[in-house]
């Protein structure tokens, strides 16, 4: 290795088979990072912390294995391990800086931390940067392993990971919309088909039941991700396994379980989860379908808490911050909307996997950094999004109760509980009557003496007409 500098700071020059590169003096990275650093400046987004640690956490499990089969020298694992440890106890983490839009299947990433470990245990060994020597990236840290095997395997590990606070998110959210489901049960307003007048429904009901669908899609979303804990390491470049010893997978398996605290299985035909990413897609589908449900929730909430003079006005949001630059007073319903962008980017995101599933092409899939960047980044926002769509707008929800009276009390759509009792064609003139005349249908029934005392107050009884049954029958 030589040093020197190239004019923007001090440099060591590395090579590879390409020819020689000066790599800054002070990275842990090297000359192939260096190539894909500026072969691949995109997005100038690193990669996310969770793929990064997937990564490392493989090559960290590829040294205990190979420890423990004897084809590793024990010192050098040793010191791999240790590197690891040290990157996923935070440090180091500046050195992983190859753009998640590259190449190869993801080559450059896995090399990326191939590097950055191997120079580190190096260090450890007390050996330089750049020397790799004793442990090289690719003898040593890359033993028995493929970019193939090891990304779709990191891929999987990463959005394990990142599970359970996904889901724990989900939950939160879905038990804030239930508790508010029970405080507003006793408030009945007018439902809304073709956002036209309809027969009434408990506010209580519609926030039961947008708890109930966000349980559906975190229920929805943990079985998806099943299917992810099938690794196909140990397939090495092609799904056969050239390179590793038979019992290279297994072990692999025992010790990323041990690593990650995660179940984990061995993949049943390694073969074909190189070549499918179909898993990665179906978990993207069940995200997608959340993303779905939850941007129609927040659609709903804004359209509930429009006002507060000329909406709807039937909730009350929390105000979180001024809502205009230019209308004094104005507040907005800025959780929602934010939610609503964070759905349509997961919706993009979907269709960006899906895309690049398809794209594989016979054994591999090139496409898969793509996947891992929006599969690993649609669960962080998603996640982010239910907590603090939970805590910072939901959980202080308010009902305006007289508003939704006001509202139910004008609906034509009341009309729909005399139909049993005077016909559907009857109860038509009156709804368009009551909306002519710019009166409740209450007070044209009785004006018209369809319906007295109580046989008028058992058939409108607004709580019965939100429940099973036909108002006014006699129990």
């Amino acid at each position: 290795m030589t040093e020197r500098t190239d004019g923007t700071g001090a440099t060591r020059i590395e090579r590879d088979p390409l020819g020689e590169l000066p790599v800054p003096v002070g990275a842990l990275y090297g000359i192939q990072t260096e190539r894909a650093r500026r072969n691949f400046p995109i997005s100038h987004l690193a990669p996310l912390a969770t793929f990064v640690d997937a990564v490392v956490r493989i090559k960290k499990a590829a040294a205990l294995t190979h420890k423990e089969t004897r084809r590793l020298d024990p010192a050098l694992a040793d010191a791999i391990v240790r590197a690891a440890d040290e990157v996923l106890g935070g440090l180091h983490r500046d050195h992983f800086v190859v753009d998640p839009y590259q190449a190869g299947a993801g080559t450059s990433h896995n090399m990326n931390c191939n590097e950055v470990l191997a120079n580190r245990a190096n260090e450890l060994l007390g050996g330089k940067r750049g020397e790799y020597t004793p442990v090289h990236p690719n003898d040593h840290v890359n033993m028995a392993q493929s970019t193939n095997d090891v990304i779709p395997t990191a891929i999987r590990l990463a959005a394990l990971a990142q599970l359970p606070a996904l889901l724990e998110a989900t939950s939160r959210l879905a038990r804030a919309f239930l508790a508010k489901g029970k405080a507003f049960d006793g408030t009945p307003k007018s439902g809304r088909t073709p956002l036209e007048d309809a027969t009434p429904i408990r506010l209580g009901q519609e926030f039961t039941a947008f708890g109930r669908t966000i349980e559906r899609n975190r229920d929805r979303i943990a079985a998806a991700a099943d299917a992810l804990r099938d690794l196909g390491i140990g397939g090495t470049a092609v799904g056969t396994g050239l390179n590793a010893e038979p019992e290279y997978p297994r072990l692999m398996v025992k010790h990323l379980q041990a690593i990650t605290s995660l179940e984990l299985r061995e993949g049943r035909d390694r073969v074909q989860l190189m070549q499918s990413l179909g898993d990665a897609a179906a978990f993207s589908g069940a995200l997608r379908t959340y993303a779905v449900d939850l941007g129609k929730i927040a659609s709903d909430i804004r359209l509930l808490a429009s006002g507060p003079r000329t909406g709807l006005a039937e909730i009350a949001l929390p105000a979180v911050q001024p809502g205009s630059s230019i209308m004094p007073g104005k507040v907005n319903p800025s959780i929602a909307e934010m939610v609503n962008m964070v759905c349509y980017q997961a919706l993009g995101s979907d269709v960006t996997i899906a895309a690049a599933a398809e794209a594989g092409q016979l054994e591999l899939n090139v496409m898969m950094p793509v996947i891992a960047h929006n599969l690993l980044f649609t669960m962080l926002i998603l996640t982010n999004a239910s907590r603090v769509f939970a805590e910072r707008c939901v959980e202080g929800i308010e009902a305006d109760r007289a508003q939704c009276e006001h509202w139910l009390e004008r609906s034509p759509a009341l009309v729909t509980a005399l139909a049993p009792k005077i016909g559907y064609a009857e109860a038509a003139k009156l709804a368009k009557e009551a909306v002519a005349k710019n009166v409740t249908v209450r007070q044209l029934v009785m004006e018209k003496g369809i319906l007295k005392g109580k046989d008028l107050e058992d058939v409108l009884d607004l709580m019965a007409m939100t429940e099973l049954g036909v108002p006014g029958r006699r129990k």
